[in-house]
């Protein structure tokens, strides 16, 4: 784990000293049309003048290819390909050779260990047709954290060539899951958002579910089973610190975060109801926000915090419901046929994504906050459910659960990501099964 004075090095990264001028350039993407062709664009290994340093240049960019590749908005070319060496562009491409592997962008870059131990990553995104420098960063950190440089190289040449942020510096909490059926062991894990920097934070003596990140800190918030009693837990990841937040007998789905992080919001049950409390976190008042007879679960915040979106069986079956967020003005939003559920705002305000079941089918969807514009992503005949979103709002991940041989016997839970097109649908490695993912925030990213 790396150590928290070092950490501190890492907030320093974005010294931004390469420099040209931000030239609007021919390598751009719509990425809100749906149907594009991947930018083909190669990434050259990093240079280097030591052993040590060449190697991390490479690894570097094996990366950030990775990255780019895996938002299905880019095509990285076979570095097998590549005519120009990384110390052949040490002052300038010969855009020539690049053309003759049909690339439009291109991505060269240097490492240097610094005498100070610290290891200095600069990289330049070049479009090739107009031969112009699109973008370009020099950034500081550890040797050891040469992973993160290259995810924040990543979202740089992302967020240049479609124009939003990048996803690629972020993390995922999640409950990893093993043993059998009956003796199922339940651990809160943490991972990078591709699966590496893998680490356990519980011990899975107790159950454990539901994390989910503050907005602006390194704490978790997640609902675990001590000696068969529901409590809720703050877990800080750096310190490894654990508050307990409280005893809530019979809670039904641990609780959320508000914006600002100074609030939870949760669902408590009670004589058989559920509905939907606000917690204040500095003075631990509640507040309720539901009153209804019906079950209320799974509340969410737009990220505005002014409005909740929560799921309820109110109607009659399991549906999405909006209010705002004193409890005032609750709408149901969903109308479709079928059984919603775990709805969440995304970051962007202008979607909820859900799970929604019908006919034996279990799919992943959104809609707008209003309940129009509804699209299901992925359907399928196997449980999946529990989306949560990138932080830029364009990606989703959740978790499905898929029988582990041909007959049928067993299961195997694994994360899946897919983007807001339906198409780019990928799954996420893990050391053992995975459930109840949470994507980090840009802001919680201390390391």
């Amino acid at each position: 784990m790396m150590k928290a004075n070092l950490r501190s090095w890492v907030l320093a990264l974005l010294a931004i000293v390469l420099v040209a001028p931000q030239v609007r350039a021919a390598v751009e993407i719509d990425i809100t049309r749906g149907n594009f062709k991947p930018v083909p664009i190669a990434i050259s290994d990093f240079d280097a003048d030591n052993p040590q340093a060449l190697k991390i240049g490479t690894d570097v960019a094996a990366v950030i290819r990775a990255d780019l590749e895996r938002s299905g908005l880019f095509k990285p070319a076979d570095p097998k390909a590549h005519i120009q060496s990384p110390a052949q562009m040490r002052v300038q491409p010969r855009f020539q050779d690049w053309r003759v592997i049909n690339v439009d962008a291109l991505v060269n870059g240097r490492i240097e260990m610094q005498a100070d131990g610290r290891l200095r990553g600069e990289f330049r995104l070049w479009d090739v047709a107009a031969e112009n420098q699109m973008t370009g960063l020099a950034l500081f950190t550890t040797p050891d954290n040469w992973r993160r440089l290259a995810h924040l190289i990543a979202d740089a040449i992302y967020k240049r060539v479609t124009g939003e942020d990048g996803y690629f510096d972020t993390r995922i909490v999640y409950v990893s899951e093993s043993g059998p059926p009956d003796r199922r062991v339940k651990r809160l894990a943490i991972m990078d958002q591709d699966g590496a920097n893998h680490r356990m934070l519980t011990d899975g003596r107790f159950l454990v579910l539901t994390p989910r990140f503050s907005p602006g800190q390194q704490e978790i918030t997640y609902l675990s089973y001590f000696n068969e009693k529901p409590r809720v837990y703050l877990f800080n990841i750096d310190t490894g610190q654990q508050e307990l937040v409280g005893d809530f007998p019979g809670m039904t789905f641990a609780p959320r975060f508000s914006p600002d992080g100074n609030r939870v919001i949760m669902s408590l049950a009670s004589d058989g109801n559920s509905d939907v409390y606000m917690m204040d976190l500095r003075t631990r008042q509640r507040q309720r926000l539901t009153t209804d007879p019906g079950i209320d679960t799974s509340p969410s915040f737009a990220p505005d915090g002014r409005r909740i979106t929560f799921n309820s069986d109110r109607g009659g079956t399991k549906q999405i419901y909006v209010m705002n967020a004193d409890g005032s003005d609750q709408k149901r939003v969903s109308f479709s046929q079928g059984r919603y559920s775990t709805p969440v705002w995304s970051p962007r305000g202008d979607l909820i994504a859900f799970t929604k079941e019908y006919q034996g089918q279990f799919s992943i969807g959104v809609m707008r906050p209003d309940g129009s514009g509804e699209r299901i992503l992925s359907s399928n005949a196997v449980v999946q459910e529990a989306p949560t979103w990138a932080p830029n709002g364009r990606v989703l991940m959740f978790y499905r659960e898929t029988p582990s041989n041909a007959q049928g016997r067993g299961q195997r839970v694994r994360l899946i990501s897919i983007d807001l097109t339906g198409f780019n649908e990928r799954e996420i490695p893990t050391p053992a099964d995975a459930s109840d993912p949470a994507w980090s925030p840009l802001s919680a990213l201390v390391r």
